[in-house]
């Protein structure tokens, strides 16, 4: 059987498999029977895995008969601490957890990919490994440093690395990817701010922590306004606001949550200075006590051109020339940064919007859906593009040897 007979003879089973990790999420830090549940499947499926990486990581190992390069390809297996909302037969079974960003059905094509690659063994000149990956959604820790720092590439080192995300602002039969920036870096803020309360009549004696905390986040968002050169991305966003006691109390307390996106480090670390003198600023000015707590996230997602360009090479050849339209990156932080920046490779997005819905629900909402039909594609996907990589890596080495 070629590789697309193979596809299709695994197409029920990845189905069947996203099924039922959906109905059975497990979020950051607890995809202990999710893990469970890969590992045996690999074994039905006669693939030789190791386990312990960040705790419930798995790596599957097919190790082709011939000599050559290593390719990586990755999943990552948590849910969300989300509702769902949605009436299918197959929705979550448990209370305020859901695969509301698509890592089941991640999890189920990586599965397929392995399956369909460890018959075709015998074609392979090189080994690839099949990276389950915890903790995605744990940001800023995440699981994929701690999954390197504990040796998941110690015996095998990636030449390339590659992961694949569903997609539903893309059709099935369509894949977004670009040759730098992907997706942005994703940094996380509290900032408390210390005044003093009093009755809400005698404002005078107080210092008003709601009104200061006003004046903060206008000044803030001077940072993208005025402060960042308008051909470059970044985004403040305050997102949690916390403070108060009633109508006619001075608030004396208020604590501000949020986030900071770009892409570039240096525009990154400009946000992070401005962000850090406006709140002293605004400090000094209110005679208050203001503290910051910045986490400093996910990197950037920076893509290898070289394996953007296969990428786009593979799925065209899979799925057409007008299967790779044009995109605008996503400050949509991703774990896999990290990868990225230990190992050349590409992150790309995989189509799954649904057709038959007259709205479009993004990821992490409670009424997020995909479109199954895409799995299919998706497993073709990357398995041919870990072959199509293999290959391109046995070519180079051969011309290298040519040219001694």
């Amino acid at each position: 059987m070629n590789l697309n007979q193979l596809v299709k003879s695994v197409e029920d089973e990845v189905i069947e498999l996203r099924r039922h990790f959906h109905q059975h999420p497990e979020v950051s830090g607890e995809e202990f029977e999710t893990s469970k549940k890969i590992q045996e499947m690999l074994q039905q499926a006669g693939i030789p895995f190791k386990t312990g990486f960040a705790t419930t990581g798995v790596l599957g190992i097919i190790q082709g008969e011939k000599p050559g390069g290593t390719v990586a390809l990755r999943a990552d297996i948590d849910a969300l601490p989300i509702q769902e909302e949605n009436d299918h037969d197959y929705q979550s079974k448990y209370a305020d957890k859901m695969h509301a960003c698509g890592h089941d059905a991640h999890t189920a094509m990586l599965y397929g990919v392995g399956k369909v690659l460890n018959q075709l063994r015998s074609e392979l000149a090189g080994t690839v490994l099949l990276v389950f990956q915890p903790a995605e959604e744990n940001a800023p820790v995440g699981g994929s440093q701690q999954m390197m720092d504990e040796g998941v590439f110690q015996e095998f080192k990636p030449d390339v690395i590659y992961g694949q995300h569903v997609w539903p602002d893309l059709p099935s039969g369509e894949v977004g990817v670009l040759p730098n920036e992907m997706m942005g870096a994703s940094d996380r803020f509290k900032i408390t701010i210390q005044g003093s309360g009093g009755h809400a009549s005698m404002p005078h004696q107080t210092n008003d922590a709601i009104i200061i905390a006003g004046n903060l986040i206008t000044q803030l968002q001077t940072i993208v306004s005025r402060n960042t050169d308008p051909l470059d991305s970044a985004v403040v966003t305050i997102g949690r606001i916390d403070g108060g006691y009633r109508y006619n109390v001075v608030a004396d307390k208020v604590t501000l949550e949020g986030t900071v996106r770009t892409f570039k480090k240096e525009v990154k670390e400009m946000v992070k200075k401005r962000f850090s003198s406006i709140v002293e600023g605004i400090e000094k000015s209110f005679a208050a006590n203001i503290k910051i707590d910045y986490l400093d996230g996910y990197p950037a997602t920076i893509n290898t051109p070289k394996w953007a360009e296969q990428v786009i090479e593979t799925t065209q050849k899979i799925l057409g020339e007008s299967s790779t339209p044009a995109v605008s990156p996503s400050l949509g932080g991703e774990d896999f940064s990290r990868f990225l920046q230990q190992y050349p490779g590409a992150f790309y997005w995989l189509g799954t919007s649904v057709s038959d819905t007259s709205r479009q629900y993004p990821l992490h909402d409670p009424r997020f859906k995909l479109n199954e039909e895409a799995l299919n594609k998706g497993v073709e996907l990357m398995a041919q593009l870990a072959v199509d990589t293999l290959k391109k890596l046995e070519k180079e080495e051969l011309e290298t040897h040519e040219s001694y």
